[in-house]
């Protein structure tokens, strides 16, 4: 690879978290070394469609925004990895724009889920963060607590419904929600993150509309048991098979739970970095970070979320396999208060994704069996 190495900051996404994606990406590219890393711009549309910005035209981000930028492809060809200009007329041109690293910043669907990073295996390209596996099943919230599960880590009682069941015949739906569950329960699309979609209800009225919206966002849809005001605990975790956890963080929402509004607009929320907890619960939550997230086989990156009762009782909540990295997200700030600031975060992730790639060229991809 190159001194310089050309990392590809690919934001956007046809997903519910394009613009948080935006907020994250245009943070990244303001912070990352230049003196190390040339970066090299992609923005994918709401539509879905990829475009290669140029930093030239003005920020990137809102170029996207405002769909400029040139029409390019990713190349699923390990001996031409990088994006191709395409045509008017759609074909491919041929000035390839090669990359060694790819640094994904798509929350949620269609990026965080494992379809890029499949892709991106086709490429054989570096990348920041999970594997295919990692993200798909952390994405998923009813496959990552039944891996919870089975690891024996402790999570609140849930239930899956589909959507097609909601519609067809809500009630049944909700009489074995308030019949296995009862309230308040929280209901969430399995399949989204940032808290978009997500509502809390108190009784059936409410349900029946939590339902209704979540179902707006996903085809599956994960109803958690609700607990009495818990303490809401954040963990960043960094490294691939020797994974490190930072110091828990605690958030104080300004709502009544940590919704997008909260997140990603609104300044009420208050951030406690580190979390004042006892140091026996500051251990057990890093030691729970970091079992969830060999669990579910990440790697790179994650931010786990969890409850505490006023009991001690700690509950896995998720897992953010691509969290927050726009100024006010939890994830750099646990970093920076652990003693790693956010521009050098961002080039400890670089390394972990080459060293990922660099291990993975070790693996035989053929097979003689008369040899």
């Amino acid at each position: 690879m190159a001194e310089r190495l050309r990392v590809a900051v690919l934001f956007g996404g046809k997903s519910g978290e394009h613009e948080v994606s935006l907020r994250s990406a245009r943070s990244i590219m303001n912070a990352i070394d230049r003196t190390r890393y040339e970066v090299i711009p992609v923005g994918i549309s709401k539509a879905g469609r990829w475009f290669l910005l140029d930093p030239a035209q003005g920020e990137p981000t809102e170029g996207l925004a405002r769909g400029e930028g040139t029409p390019v492809t990713l190349v699923a060809d390990p001996t031409r990895a990088g994006f191709l200009p395409l045509s008017p007329q759609g074909g491919a041109g041929d000035d390839l724009v090669q990359v060694d690293v790819v640094f994904p910043v798509l929350h949620g669907t269609y990026g965080e889920d494992g379809t890029v990073q499949g892709l991106l295996e086709l490429a054989n390209l570096a990348y920041v963060g999970p594997g295919v596996l990692g993200s798909a099943v952390a994405m998923d919230k009813e496959v990552m607590k039944d891996l919870f599960v089975r690891h024996g880590l402790p999570v609140l009682p849930y239930l899956t419904v589909y959507r097609r069941d909601w519609e067809r015949d809500p009630e049944p739906v909700m009489d074995r929600i308030e019949a296995e569950l009862g309230y308040p329960v929280f209901v969430k699309p399995a399949n989204l993150g940032s808290s978009v979609g997500i509502n809390k209800a108190a009784d059936r009225q409410q349900l029946a509309a939590a339902l209704a919206e979540a179902a707006e966002y996903d085809g599956k849809l994960v109803v958690e048991k609700g607990l009495n005001k818990p303490r809401e605990l954040e963990v960043s975790i960094l490294g691939n098979h020797d994974p490190q956890a930072s110091v828990p963080g605690e958030i104080v929402p300004g709502a009544e739970f940590y919704d997008y509004r909260a997140k990603y607009i609104d300044d009420t929320s208050e951030l406690l970095i580190p979390a004042p907890v006892p140091g026996d619960v500051a251990q057990e939550t890093r030691r729970l970070a970091i079992a969830a997230y060999k669990a579910l086989h990440c790697e790179g990156l994650s931010r786990v979320d969890l409850f505490l009762t006023d009991q001690g009782e700690l509950y896995l909540n998720e897992i953010n396999t691509i969290p927050g990295f726009t100024s006010i997200s939890m994830y750099p700030k646990l970093w920076e208060a652990t003693g790693l600031p956010y521009t050098d975060l961002i080039d400890r992730l670089i390394r972990l994704a080459v060293e990922r790639w660099q291990d993975k060229q070790r693996n035989r991809t053929s097979y003689d069996a008369a040899g």
